[in-house]
């Protein structure tokens, strides 16, 4: 699992038949796990200021393969010892999302980001989100489209700031909504107990 926030920027070196090779500071063994780009993949190879990683043909389906060029977001696996100073991210994208525009708003700027309809049960006003790994919080909702307002440090340290109208993003909505909602469409009924076992587990 993973907080959300970005290590660092690693910087693509090849990405070919499925094998994505990194240039950066953090040194990672192999078989770890690291969030790029938001996406739990496994290290496979370590080399001197370098790292690759493979992508499944189900990853790559899921994902915004476009993306993995120039710079990506970084993020080891989370210990047990750490502190969860954004909130629990899995690294399961669930869809691509598009930025539609992009707009300042005082001391801070907004992204309007579409993505597909079906996963709208996800999203919600104040919940939490990740994009490209980045944890943050949904400010505003409606059909098929989400606000966020980025600030200027998180401008400053994500690829938030290279963003353009148009750029695909890696969209995972929160872990929580999603198995309350597979929850309660099993079930029908869930108890309150039933949510606070499903929320203690993690």
């Amino acid at each position: 699992m993973f907080t959300g926030l970005i290590r660092e920027f690693a910087t693509v070196i090849s990405y070919q038949n499925s094998v994505l090779t990194l240039k950066a500071k953090y040194k990672p063994n192999i078989g770890d796990s690291i969030a790029v780009n938001g996406v739990c993949l496994t290290v496979i190879s370590v080399g001197s200021g370098s790292f690759a990683v493979e992508l499944s043909a189900e990853t790559r389906s899921i994902m915004a393969v476009q993306h993995l060029k120039g710079r990506v977001h970084i993020e080891p696996a989370m210990k047990l010892s750490d502190r969860l100073e954004g909130h629990i991210v899995q690294g399961h994208v669930d869809c691509v999302g598009v930025i539609k525009s992009i707009a300042k708003n005082q001391n801070a700027t907004d992204f309007y980001i579409s993505y597909p309809k079906e996963f709208s049960k996800f999203i919600s006003p104040k919940g939490s989100i990740a994009i490209d790994g980045v944890s943050l919080t949904v400010n505003e909702t409606k059909e098929g489209e989400f606000r966020l307002t980025i600030i200027p440090h998180t401008l400053d340290i994500t690829l938030f700031g290279d963003y353009k109208t148009g750029d695909y993003v890696n969209i995972e909505t929160d872990m929580f909504a999603r198995y309350i909602y597979n929850m309660i469409n099993k079930n029908n009924s869930p108890t309150w107990s039933d949510i606070d076992n499903i929320l203690a587990r993690y």
